[in-house]
């Protein structure tokens, strides 16, 4: 089988899921929407910038370059989160033909029996353009949703509307990982009698390096915000509820990944007067994040836009008990007083109302740590969830054939 992903080739979640197949059966070529050095054995590898994901371009005559160079762009320097996808929402649609244009071209050269593109815009947008350049037979095409695609950016402006509907239209196939985004998906044009299927977006959680730590130190306070910085976290909210956590932890600390250097992050920092608690760290690798999920007792993501984050299930194998946002998608997982908790992602008291009475009551987060375990292991494993991914692929061209 030779797959074609179109994704950006630096998202963990995109690596994970594409890893299982490297060194099986299968050619793996990857075609990256955000310029990155490959980290895997790919049979080829382009970049095909979109939505100025090209601001960071490799130098014209670089083997992986494709499409025109942008130069340095002050949209992803310059930490306005939500400003930067406003402008990739409104404008880059004046970037898909060209980007259609390139993609189609990698089509013909690679001829794949599979395009994967892991996620609507803006990869999901530019392979069903690139299809439509093409003359018949095409290839299927599998869209994965990924979990603002359509609460967050379909619904932005009427181009992504429009885009995003023509892109499940075309779409042979689709993968989710909740049952919301699958409901949605219908809503938005893709066809209930193409293959469909319910798995985690990342692949799951690889259990032998994601698991509790042994002995649990009832002493420690330790909260981890896996998220980073993102335009559908409100990180604002987290930190806000710091201060309120201190005055009943004072010695409880916080680690935030993917937030080193980040100007608004600091800024709360220095307003809330909390930066002796709190530890802005770079973003991590796969085996850093899982000895930090096994030190801490919580793990925070007040998102008001997700499908199911693969940060979240990691942490849930590891032992940490989730206070997450409370939507559609992550009542899926959690039920308040069982496994985690469900808060408004707004409301910096709820927060730390809820993060605190974890860290008050041990017993709950045994109870709840023994409880995701099982669920995890039921529902996420990653083998397992990868197996089921494999028959899929071999599915779609079935009945494409």
């Amino acid at each position: 089988m030779r797959i074609l992903f179109v994704v950006d080739g630096r998202s963990p979640i995109a690596l994970n899921w594409i890893g299982y197949f490297i060194g099986q059966d299968v050619e793996v070529h990857l075609a990256s929407t955000f310029p990155c050095d490959p980290t895997m054995e790919y049979q080829s590898f382009q970049v095909v910038p979109v939505a100025f994901s090209g601001a960071k371009l490799p130098e014209r005559g670089s083997p992986t370059y494709v499409g025109r160079p942008t130069g340095k762009s002050f949209l992803w320097s310059a930490g306005l989160v939500g400003f930067r996808t406003k402008v990739r929402q409104w404008l880059g649609f004046f970037t898909f033909p060209q980007a259609a244009r390139s993609l189609a071209q990698i089509i013909r050269q690679v001829k794949p029996d599979v395009i994967h593109a892991m996620r609507i815009p803006y990869e999901g947008i530019i392979a069903a353009l690139a299809l439509e350049r093409l003359p018949p037979p095409q290839p299927p095409l599998l869209i994965s949703v990924w979990g603002n695609d359509f609460t967050l950016h379909a619904v932005s402006n009427p181009w992504m509307a429009s885009f995003t509907r023509r892109a499940l239209t075309l779409a042979g196939a689709l993968h989710t990982d909740c049952y919301r985004d699958q409901r949605l998906a219908f809503q938005w044009g893709f066809d209930s009698a193409r293959p469909a299927i319910l798995l985690p977006g990342g692949g799951g959680v690889q259990m032998d390096q994601f698991y509790p730590s042994s002995v649990e130190d009832l002493r420690s306070q330790t909260v981890i915000n896996p998220r980073g910085v993102r335009a559908y976290v409100r990180s604002d909210t987290f930190f806000r509820s710091i201060p309120r956590v201190l005055e009943q932890f004072p010695e409880a600390r916080f680690l935030c990944t993917s937030m080193a250097g980040e100007p608004q992050a600091m800024r709360w920092l220095d307003e809330l007067g909390i930066a002796p608690s709190v530890d802005l760290l770079p973003r991590q690798s796969r085996a850093e994040m899982a000895e930090l999920f096994r030190r801490a007792q919580v793990v925070v993501s007040p998102s008001t836009h997700d499908g199911t984050p693969n940060t979240l299930l990691e942490a849930m194998a590891c032992g940490c008990f989730p206070v997450v946002g409370d939507i559609e998608s992550l009542r899926e997982w959690i039920t308040p007083g069982l496994n985690g908790a469900l808060v408004d992602p707004g409301d910096a008291s709820a927060l730390a109302e809820a993060i605190c009475a974890a860290l008050s009551n041990p017993d709950l987060r045994q109870r709840a740590a023994a409880h995701n375990l099982r669920l995890i292991a039921e529902r996420a494993e990653y083998g397992q969830v990868m197996r089921q991914a494999a028959a899929f692929y071999r599915q779609i061209l079935t009945q494409s054939g």
